[in-house]
């Protein structure tokens, strides 16, 4: 029978995509679990699985076609033994019966010999999420785990209801493009720059942060002078290819020790309650053409620096290939913005809900400063300034948090420990 492939919601709240790349063709045979095309949502560019085996009769929706809803039917599979010739309906007349919806056996994934029937990407993704497969229900053929019943065993997980899932794509907020401002500036001449769906999820999710969550700032200055001297030193020791900690890898280390020096601070707004954690997740965020992404390392203040270093590389180098997948970003109490290697010297930044926290980081600037003795002198100092949820960290517990992270920086043999 001729089946519809519909457009897949590759993160819980996705509403819709852009099909950036068919892997396939039509007239090509294909099994449960093949990657057929690629999808970009809001935050990243996935793999879009098959959940039936068949022959891909045709592709209904053309590479790089934006704004495609969720379940819209983008490819049409004859299913079975079946000739084109005996389906059910003629040609160009959509199936009445969905390729992705849910088998509904009830049961967890079969297994034999042990091994969970899943597909390899399936199978990457629960690792990463700590999810065992053989509590996932398949909906593929015979039970097969394929990769939205692990997004939509993750989203139903109680342990992970604290993570956040990806902004719903809505229209732009009114006042900011509508036709008063058009006509506004009909007379000068312009550039109308469509907005993409990471553009209007920032600006949906920063409007949203800035009238919702009640924020406070604190501001210090930090001396680097010996967390440089320290890291020129450990990079001249290590001495290896591909390992060189960056004075962000210092402070990502710092914050994450910070958190659990005050742990009432490593927690998140839940609406009618607080969530306190015991790791340190700490988002850091990453500038692409376009936007930003905020990839979280997790369990930081357990890694050492080297390890935070080349997990912070891969994690940037796929956020700007638009390879995250949401476990990649989701989740975190703590996010560092750091503007300081373009010259800025301070700024406050915005918090990403459901985070509570966020250090934005200037740039390090020799300076005259008085020593403890009273005398002049040059160092190299660095303005941070601590945005925080009034709801989650009153003003006392958000000074304790930042005293800590400049007591670690400050102090950096003891990131080292």
């Amino acid at each position: 029978m001729l089946v519809e492939i519909l457009m897949p919601a590759l993160s819980p709240t996705m509403e819709e995509g852009t099909l950036t790349k068919w892997l396939v063709k039509a007239g090509d045979t294909i099994a449960a679990g093949d990657v057929i095309a690629e999808i970009e949502t809001d935050k990243a560019t996935l793999d879009f699985e098959a959940r039936d085996d068949g022959v891909l009769d045709q592709l209904l929706i053309a590479e790089g076609t934006t704004g495609i809803k969720v379940n819209t039917p983008i490819a049409i599979l004859l299913n079975g033994s079946e000739s084109r010739q005996s389906a059910a309906y003629p040609v160009g007349t959509p199936p009445s019966k969905p390729l992705l919806a849910p088998a509904g056996n009830g049961n967890a994934a079969p297994q034999e010999g042990g091994r969970v029937f899943a597909s390899p990407l399936a199978r990457r993704t629960a690792g990463h999420q700590g999810l065992d497969l053989a509590q996932i229900r398949g909906s593929g053929p015979r039970g097969r785990v394929v990769l939205a019943d692990v997004l939509t065993s993750a989203s139903a997980d109680p342990a992970k209801a604290a993570e956040p899932a990806e902004a719903p794509s809505h229209p732009p907020p009114v006042g900011a493009v509508n036709d008063s401002v058009t006509k506004l500036y009909a007379d000068r001449p312009h550039t109308e720059v469509p907005l993409d769906s990471l553009r209007k999820v920032i600006a949906v999710r920063l409007t949203e942060a800035k009238q919702n969550i009640p924020h406070f700032y604190l501001r210090r200055d930090i001396r680097l002078d010996a967390l440089l001297a320290l890291r020129s030193e450990v990079n001249q020791q290590l001495g290896r290819p591909g390992i060189n900690l960056s004075v962000n890898d210092f402070i990502i280390k710092a914050c994450a020790l910070a958190l659990q020096h005050t742990p009432e601070a490593n927690a998140v707004w839940a609406g009618d309650h607080i969530l306190r954690f015991d790791a340190s997740d700490v988002a850091v965020a990453v500038a692409v053409k376009g936007g930003l992404f905020t990839p979280v390392l997790r369990d930081a203040e357990a890694k050492s620096l080297s390890t935070l270093s080349a997990e912070m590389k891969d994690l940037a180098a796929r956020a700007r290939a638009r390879k995250l997948v949401p476990q990649d970003y989701q989740g975190g109490s703590f996010a560092i913005s750091n503007l300081g290697m373009f010259g800025v010297e301070n700024f406050d930044a915005v918090i990403n809900p459901p985070q509570s926290v966020v250090l934005a980081v200037g740039a390090g600037l020799r300076k005259p400063v008085v020593t403890e003795a009273g005398d002049i002198a040059v160092a190299t100092v660095m303005s941070v300034t601590l945005s925080v949820d009034h709801r989650v960290i009153d003003g006392a517990l958000a000074a304790h948090l930042l005293k800590a992270i400049v007591h670690n920086l400050e102090h950096p043999i003891t990131l080292l420990i």
